[in-house]
C-alpha cells in the first residue's frame, strides 16, 4: 500500500487494500507531497468505512444513449441527440467517462470555435456533457465531474440575435393580411406568451370560454403546465376560429388537414408569406413570446408573474425575453422633461418670493 509512478515524470498512483482486495487509483498529482495527502485521505476513509469504491467507468457512447432514453420530452430528446452527435464526433464513442478531463473539454470548445460554431450551440453541447458527467458522479462511475472544477460555458449575449418585438402598428398590418390560422396563432402568441408547441397542442376542452382561461396540459417543462388567462381580444379570435372550422371537425384547436393546400393550413411558409405581405422583415414566430413578455414588462407586471405566465420556474430568465420598448423610452424622456419643468417652475416661484420679501424690507 503506497505511492508509485507508472513512468518517469507521470502522475503518482496509489495502491491500497479494501476487503482483502488490492486497488490501484491515480492521484492525478505529479507532486509527491500532494499525492501523499490524497493517499492519507483514502486510508482514513477506508478505516472509517466511508470509502465508496468507484464502479468501472462506462463509455461515452453507451452512457449518453442510456441517458437520452430517460428524457421524456420529444423536442428535448431531439436537441440532446444533436449535441450527442457533436460530442461523439470529438471524444468518440469508446472514450471512458473517467478520461474526459477539464483539459479535454477545453480542447472540445477550441475545436468547435475553430469551426465557427456559435456560443449558444457549444453551450447546448456542454450542457448535455455536464448532465452526463453529473449523473455518472451520482452513480459512482467517476469520483467528480470536471464541471465542478472549472467554468466552461461561454457568454452568449454578444452573439445572441436581438429578438424582433412586434409593435402595435406592425401587429395590425400583420393581422390584416394573415390567413385565418396564422392570424389566430399570432394573437395567441402576443396575448398569452405560449410556446408554439403549446399552442399547437391545444384542444377545445382546454379552453374555458366561460372563465376566460385556457389550460396548457403539455409543455417542455413541469413549470409549463399552467392555466393562462385570455384577454377579450384573444377570446374573440378563438371564437371566430372555432366558428370557422367547427369544433366537431376535430378535438384539436389547430388540426391538420389532409389537403396540404387547404386555405386553413399554416406553417413556416405561411408565416413568412404573411410577414412579406405586411411589409415586415422575416423573424421567427417564437419572437411573439418575446413581444408578450416585453408588453407585460411595459405594463409594470412583476417578473415573477411574467415568469409564471410564460411557464418558467424562475424569473431570472425574464430579462432575456423582455425588451425595453421604444414607447417606454419616449415615456421615460417625457417624465424627465416633466420633472425638469416642475423643478424649474418651483425654482422660479421661490425666486419671486425671495424678491418680494427683499422689497418689503
Amino acid at each position: 500500500m503506497g505511492l508509485y509512478r507508472r513512468y518517469a515524470g507521470g502522475n503518482y498512483w496509489m495502491s491500497y487494500m479494501v476487503d482483502g482486495k488490492q486497488h490501484f487509483e491515480s492521484t492525478r498529482e505529479k507532486n509527491r507531497k500532494r499525492a501523499q495527502q490524497k493517499l492519507d485521505i483514502r486510508r482514513a476513509e477506508i478505516v472509517q468505512g466511508r470509502f465508496d469504491l468507484l464502479k468501472p467507468s462506462p463509455k461515452l457512447g453507451e452512457w449518453s444513449e442510456k441517458y437520452l432514453k430517460r428524457i421524456g420530452h420529444d423536442n428535448t430528446r431531439r436537441r440532446y441527440s444533436s449535441s450527442r452527435e457533436n460530442l461523439l464526433a470529438f471524444f468518440s464513442e469508446q472514450t471512458l467517462l473517467c478520461h474526459i478531463s477539464a483539459a479535454r473539454i477545453e480542447e472540445f470548445i477550441r475545436a468547435r470555435r475553430e469551426e465557427k460554431v456559435k456560443a449558444a450551440t457549444i453551450n447546448r453541447d456542454l450542457q448535455l456533457l455536464s448532465q452526463l458527467m453529473k449523473q455518472a458522479e451520482r452513480e459512482r462511475y467517476i469520483s467528480r465531474s470536471p464541471f465542478d472544477l472549472g467554468k466552461f460555458f461561454l457568454n452568449e449575449s454578444k452573439e445572441r440575435r436581438k429578438p424582433h418585438i412586434l409593435t402595435w402598428e406592425e401587429q395590425e398590418k400583420l393581422l390584416s393580411v394573415a390567413p385565418p390560422r396564422i392570424r389566430v396563432l399570432t394573437v395567441l402568441g402576443v396575448e398569452t406568451g405560449m410556446r408554439s408547441a403549446e399552442m399547437l397542442g391545444l384542444r377545445w376542452q382546454d379552453i374555458d370560454f366561460l372563465n376566460d382561461t385556457l389550460r396548457v396540459e403539455k409543455s417542455k417543462t413541469p413549470a409549463g403546465i399552467r392555466t393562462v388567462p385570455i384577454s377579450a381580444f384573444c377570446k374573440s379570435e378563438l371564437l371566430r376560429w372555432r366558428n370557422l372550422i367547427g369544433p366537431e371537425h376535430s378535438e384539436w384547436v389547430f388540426t391538420s388537414f389532409s389537403n396540404k393546400r387547404h386555405k386553413l393550413q399554416g406553417g413556416r411558409k405561411a408565416w413568412a408569406s404573411a410577414l412579406k405581405k405586411a411589409g415586415l422583415s422575416f423573424f421567427p414566430s417564437y419572437y411573439l413570446r418575446h413581444t408578450f413578455a416585453s408588453r407585460m414588462t411595459a405594463a409594470g407586471v412583476s417578473p415573477i408573474t411574467i415568469a409564471s405566465l410564460l411557464g418558467h420556474s424562475s424569473s431570472q430568465i425574464v430579462p432575456r425575453y423582455a425588451q425595453v420598448l421604444d414607447q417606454n423610452r419616449i415615456d421615460a424622456m417625457k417624465k424627465l422633461e416633466s420633472l425638469r419643468g416642475s423643478a424649474l417652475s418651483n425654482g422660479q416661484a421661490l425666486e419671486v418670493v425671495k424678491s418680494a420679501e427683499q422689497k418689503e424690507r
